[in-house]
């Protein structure tokens, strides 16, 4: 039985997000629309935080490490898909899916702690003007950012490891795009109860930022409405508008995929997760330039720089 189940998880097939090769046409062209996008969107608002001194805050330095996070994380899942779908496959090795299953874990552990760092600049900034600086100052970005990493990829890895030791005996067929932790332990033929209560476990860790996120902008929006100025109070809410739209599409969609049992999972989920992994990452850099002044000049001075160094 042991030799049997070893040979039957050398590989999964990735049933895509719906299963059906015309509706998976569309979104392989779908996604090489996004991915370049996506990467090319990140990658300006990264040099342009970099080249504009302006921009040397809290709030633009956890900005840019947002970005860094998406790029990886839609890099995580896009390009496998798009070559898969090129060579007419649809396998991906035990290898490669456990990979991918736990950087995709701690990239979402990672950019939900980066915006929980996020929301406490914000509230730091408007409940604390006259200390900001003294509180927000370059040792705490850095180490909420590294804390980021670390707890994401921390919290990451006993589910790695947990479902590497599953047995597959059965149906290969991952009910996703993309190998996530679910659609995997409903395919095991093992005791997965364990893994179950470890996985929801994670869930209260994913949850931890999001409480820091909710408590900061009670307290910002406590602080705003006892402010007479209506142009103040305009102000704070266009400034903190960008995050909120962030947090709400990310955190809107994971809560939908996640916040239930696993025994309703089911393909059509799948649609669910192309949100939170591709569509997020992509608008991101969108939400945050078209809304914020200072980001829309530097962008256009980083254009401006790089016309007017290009020989004619």
């Amino acid at each position: 039985m042991r030799e049997e189940n070893q040979t039957s998880t050398t590989y999964f097939i990735l049933l895509g997000v719906t299963g059906q090769q015309k509706q998976e046409d569309f979104i392989f062209i779908l996604f090489l629309l996004i991915y370049p996008v996506t990467l090319i969107g990140n990658m300006l608002i990264i040099l342009a935080i970099l080249s504009d001194i302006h921009l040397h805050n809290p709030m633009y330095f956890f900005l840019a490490n947002l970005s860094l996070v998406d790029i990886f994380f839609s890099s995580v899942t896009i390009p496998k898909t798009l070559i898969n779908h090129l060579m007419g496959s649809k396998a991906i090795s035990f290898a490669e899916c456990l990979t991918q299953m736990y950087f995709m874990i701690g990239l979402a552990n990672t950019d939900s702690y980066i915006l929980a760092a996020m929301a406490i600049d914000r509230a730091m900034a408007i409940n604390h003007p006259l200390r900001y600086t003294a509180i927000m100052n370059t040792w705490l970005c850095v180490l909420l950012v590294v804390g980021s990493w670390v707890v994401g990829h921390t919290n990451s890895l006993p589910h790695t490891l947990l479902t590497a030791h599953l047995s597959f005996c059965g149906n290969k067929e991952v009910a996703n795009f993309y190998c996530d932790i679910t659609p995997l332990l409903k395919l095991s033929c093992s005791d997965i109860h364990f893994n179950v209560k470890m996985m929801y476990m994670g869930v209260g860790v994913f949850s931890v930022p999001l409480l820091c996120i909710i408590v900061s902008y009670v307290r910002v929006f406590t602080t705003v409405l006892q402010v007479p100025s209506t142009k103040g109070t305009l102000k704070v809410f266009n400034t903190c508008g960008s995050h909120l739209t962030v947090v709400s599409l990310y955190y809107g969609t994971v809560m939908g995929m996640y916040f239930r049992p696993l025994t309703t999972y089911s393909l059509k989920d799948a649609v669910i997760t192309v949100m939170y992994t591709t569509v997020t990452p992509m608008l991101n850099p969108f939400i945050y330039s078209l809304r914020n002044r200072d980001m829309k000049a530097a962008l256009g001075k980083l254009f401006h720089s790089r016309t007017s160094s290009t020989p004619l």
